[in-house]
């Protein structure tokens, strides 16, 4: 599956952006999704996944009730939402894609979309 992330961009602080993740390839519902980000000087860290049938999410504890992660299989798109943004959420956004949700890392990986927040 091949994954392609946007809907980056400037956004103050309090403010909401919306990314998308747009796959191709193979049956993109059978896959679970993750959403990732890496700012600067720091690793990547997890930030939401959803599984194959969009029924279960899970969040990371710095987004939770902030971020929400959603798909839409027969479009073959996932999405995070993202409001009350903070500084601390500017980072390099990738989502990520793999048969099992709890794999580490995930297999596939798209390119990432930058989400700046100026405070």
């Amino acid at each position: 599956v091949q994954l392609q992330a946007s809907g980056g961009g400037l956004v103050q602080a309090g403010g909401s952006l919306r990314l998308s993740c747009a796959a191709s390839g193979r049956a993109f519902s059978t896959y679970a999704v993750g959403w990732f980000r890496q700012a600067p000087g720091k690793e990547r860290e997890f930030v939401a996944a959803i599984s194959k049938n969009g029924h279960n999410t899970y969040y990371a504890d710095s987004v939770k009730g902030r971020f929400t992660i959603s798909r839409d299989n027969a479009k073959n798109m996932a999405y995070l939402q993202m409001n009350s943004l903070k500084f601390a959420d500017t980072a390099v956004y990738y989502c990520a894609a793999d048969p099992d949700i709890l794999n580490t890392p995930y297999s596939y990986w798209g390119q990432g979309t930058l989400v700046t927040v100026s405070s």
